[in-house]
């Protein structure tokens, strides 16, 4: 062997190889310190919206002598600022800048918990409910862009998947703690637990690095005007159209699984049901989104809306409460995966500078169905009962089996095929 080092050395094709192989995963690496700090971040506003969410109706009833309607306004106008201010932050996002648009939209959000605190009448919580909802829009459409654009390509789907976690455990912990705090003490301490979740999360963001996009000026002349492709990025919309109808027909259970359960006398039952949700979420979230990026998108997507469709179904003929909770364990490996796997397809479909308008228009459509779904479906319920509703949906669920394939899952199928023949 030349040289002296003999058995340490390392022939240098060998070397380079090595290397090549660290810069590898140095570039395929997820859990990266500003992925986990904005992950935490993301938890903590997402777990302000489903206190809020899950209260505010019971606080305008209560404290303003509200009707209903106007109740129910107080808890959706929140989502109609969301959808506004996402609307605008992803067309301008890039020229703002990242970072900017992000600590605003916290900044905001902080303004708004406080503002709760001087409500008077039932105008002023509306408006400030409308505020709040446009902060939550500003803040968390920035950091989906930011953590979408720190996931390497090779780990989307994975990356989405342990992301959208944070929203997950919101969506278990927030109406638990909200429901407990409005029978146990005031709204102001749920006012005081908000205000003290967005001071949190706005410290640790701090220490977070926001990357800011790297795109030439043709490309920010190219996102100028005010023409539809400046608002949506094309690319995302195939699948943002069935995430849409999918959050439609789930907002038939976070608006009506309450009632129901009373009616049929499984409300004990109905009290578990989003625990044993995310429990399941929790489980099969690393394995979908893994799946997604090594076997393809169809090999998810089908199995998941199948499973929706008969969670709904389950829930539609539910006499006892291991059934519903079955519903709930079905319609988190079906919803909750296409949750978050139809988010990153929306990624990967769209060109890396306009990330943000895909981000942007996935959840636009998203909410878009989530928040009108309820008054829509409210009007069904005297017609079909809540039975006839569930299934209703289960069937609109099975129909977005057609839709995704002529959408999105006949290109995809139409790839791999060819990919496998060369």
């Amino acid at each position: 062997m030349k040289g002296d080092c003999g058995s340490l050395c390392i022939p240098k094709s060998r070397n380079y190889t090595l290397k090549l192989e660290i810069v590898k995963m140095s570039k395929t690496k997820l859990w990266t310190k500003d992925f986990i700090i904005l992950s935490a971040a993301s938890f903590f506003i997402a777990l302000t919206f489903y206190l809020l969410m899950t209260t505010l109706t019971v606080y305008a009833i209560q404290e303003f002598s509200a009707s209903q309607s106007m109740a129910g306004l107080a808890s959706s106008i929140f989502i109609i600022g969301a959808l506004i201010l996402r609307l605008f932050s992803g067309k301008y996002i890039e020229r703002i800048g990242r970072k900017k648009m992000l600590f605003g939209g916290l900044v905001l959000f902080l303004i708004a918990s406080l503002l709760y605190f001087t409500v008077e009448n039932i105008s002023l919580l509306l408006l400030v409910r409308f505020i709040h909802g446009a902060a939550f829009g500003l803040a968390t459409t920035a950091m989906s862009i930011v953590v979408m654009d720190i996931i390497p390509n090779e780990r989307r789907g994975e990356g989405t998947s342990y992301y959208s976690l944070s929203i997950t455990l919101a969506t278990a912990i927030g109406p638990f703690i909200g429901l407990f705090i409005s029978q146990h003490a005031s709204f102001t301490m749920i006012f005081v637990l908000c205000t003290l979740c967005t001071v949190i999360s706005i410290i640790i963001s701090l220490f977070a690095q926001i990357p800011e996009a790297n795109i030439t000026k043709a490309q920010l002349d190219e996102m100028k005007g005010f023409k539809l492709t400046d608002f949506f990025e094309k690319g995302a919309l195939p699948i943002s159209i069935v995430i849409a109808i999918i959050g439609f027909s789930y907002s038939g259970i976070l608006s009506f699984l309450a009632t129901y359960a009373n009616e049929i006398n499984l409300v004990d039952a109905a009290s578990f049901y989003f625990i044993v949700y995310a429990i399941f979420l929790l489980i099969s979230r690393p394995f979908t989104g893994r799946i997604l990026d090594k076997k393809g998108d169809n090999i998810v997507i089908f199995p998941a809306i199948i499973l929706f469709g008969i969670g709904l179904i389950i829930i539609s003929q539910a006499e006892h409460g291991f059934t519903l909770l079955l519903a709930g364990a079905l319609i988190a490996l079906g919803f909750g995966t296409l949750q978050s796997c139809c988010q990153a397809i929306a990624i990967k479909e769209s060109p890396r500078h306009r990330v943000g308008l895909a981000t942007s228009t996935f959840f636009i459509f998203f909410d878009a169905g989530t928040g009108i779904g309820p008054f829509l479906l409210g009007a069904i319920i005297p017609l079909v009962g809540f039975r006839g509703l569930y299934m209703t949906l289960a069937i609109v669920v099975f129909g977005c089996i057609f839709l995704y394939y002529l959408l999105h899952g006949k290109k995809k199928a139409y790839k791999q095929a060819y990919s496998q023949a060369s």
